[in-house]
């Protein structure tokens, strides 16, 4: 018997055949690879999930430009595709998207409700596969290996069950990477997007990767991408021209690793269960800010929600991260190690005013952020409560843990901190 060559994607009827429609319900949305049976590593992105969650929601903006973010002082998080057309990108300074697509409708994101559907998204990936790896809420790896004894049908038709019930359950629509790793199945999710299904197999994972600008290596950023240039390396296909030893001679590991990416090698597995390296937050203001005191009020919120994903999730940091904007979009990020890993708010504070300090000079911010690194399993709901350094670290450590309580039985908004009204 051939082997399998073509699915229906909407039937999920399979053939080794290559019709120019499906046999059974005549849809022409086929996917044909000569390596399609032979394939299991997939990576799943959401097409525009932000925007998509609220257009689903709110059936008038379907056929409007829409951008997820903050408002005019704050970054696009997610632009629809139609406001694609007309420039605004991810990560783009909202003030710029507007003035490219101004018609635009901006909404503030519902983080809340993204974690929701991200939830009822991951329910259907695990109903095919417990090898689930998220990458964020909005995309994972999945290996559905040993799926098709289970299933009776390719992990490629699998994929394609998935992405029909994500459209019929969630009403959003996903794009699929199946290749035979996880670098091959990211990039190949970005083609043909959105509703996209994209196959790269042994046999063309050279050929499709060699146009490729090596931005889209990971590890390549403009600071390396300018290096590599300056070698006339443009291109995946440079590399691939270059012999690894070459590569590993003036890049050292770094070449080495691109010169692998370059062949299609990637032997990473996916893991589904993917470690936290760590647990942040941030806002950005309205108006710029430059005095301390009030840079030191925003920090205080900003602790206590990163020490509230510390205990939920049962994690403590070892080390507080700053992190500040210029109004000029410079990035200041500074560290300092505690003595004991902590889940306090009040531990996260201390520290982080102690680096915030150092560059308060008078400098106008517009974003300040916190963060929770080298993480560790916690000993307890509260790990200082046991090992604290001092009578003030316990006594901090007791009020944090009965003010927990309280928000615990009466809600977020029934008690709140002192320093809150800094």
């Amino acid at each position: 018997m051939a082997p399998v060559t073509t699915i229906c994607r909407d039937c999920l009827r399979e053939s080794a055949e290559h019709p120019l429609a499906c046999k059974v319900c005549g849809s022409d949305r086929l996917l044909y690879h000569p390596e399609l049976a032979q394939l299991s590593i997939a990576h799943i992105d959401c097409d525009a999930f932000y925007a998509a969650v609220e257009k689903r929601d709110n059936p008038a903006l379907m056929d409007k430009p829409v951008i997820v973010g903050g408002a005019t002082r704050g970054v696009v998080t997610t632009a629809c595709y139609i406001a694609r057309k007309f420039g605004p990108r991810s990560a783009m300074p909202m003030f710029k998207a507007l003035a490219m697509c101004p018609q635009a409708v901006v909404i503030r994101p519902d983080m809340a409700k993204y974690k929701r559907v991200s939830g009822e998204i991951r329910k259907i990936f695990d109903a095919a596969t417990p090898i689930v790896e998220p990458l964020s809420l909005d995309e994972a790896f999945l290996d559905l290996s040993g799926t098709a004894t289970l299933f009776g049908r390719s992990p490629a038709a699998t994929l394609a069950h998935i992405a029909r019930e994500v459209e019929r359950e969630i009403r959003i629509t996903v794009s699929i990477g199946l290749s035979y790793n996880k670098f091959l199945a990211k990039i190949a999710s970005d083609f043909d997007k959105p509703r996209g299904f994209f196959v790269i197999g042994r046999g063309d994972a050279v050929q499709v990767l060699h146009d490729l600008p090596l931005s889209r290596l990971p590890g390549v950023g403009p600071s390396l991408a300018d290096r590599l240039k300056v070698d006339g390396l443009f291109s995946v296909g440079d590399v691939q021209k270059r012999p690894e030893s070459e590569m590993a001679a003036r890049y050292g590991d770094t070449g080495q690793h691109l010169a692998r990416l370059a062949r299609g090698v990637d032997h990473r597995s996916v893991k589904n269960n993917r470690e936290a390296k760590s647990i942040s937050a941030e806002t950005t203001f309205e108006v710029d800010i430059g005095a301390a005191a009030e840079l030191r009020r925003r920090l205080w919120p900003l602790c206590e929600r990163v020490a509230d994903r510390l205990k939920a999730t049962g994690l403590a940091g070892g080390t507080v991260t700053l992190k500040l904007k210029t109004n000029r979009f410079k990035l200041r990020t500074r560290h300092q190690r505690v003595n004991t890993p902590t889940q306090l708010a009040e531990t996260l504070f201390r520290a982080a005013e102690g680096l915030l300090m150092k560059e308060a000079d008078g400098t106008k911010f517009r974003l300040i952020g916190v963060g929770a690194d080298n993480l560790s399993d916690a000993d307890a709901p509260l790990a200082d409560l046991f090992a604290a350094s001092s009578d003030s670290e316990q006594h901090h450590a007791e009020v944090e843990k009965a003010i927990d309580a309280v928000r615990a039985k009466f809600g977020k908004k029934s008690i709140r901190k002192g320093r809150a009204d800094l």
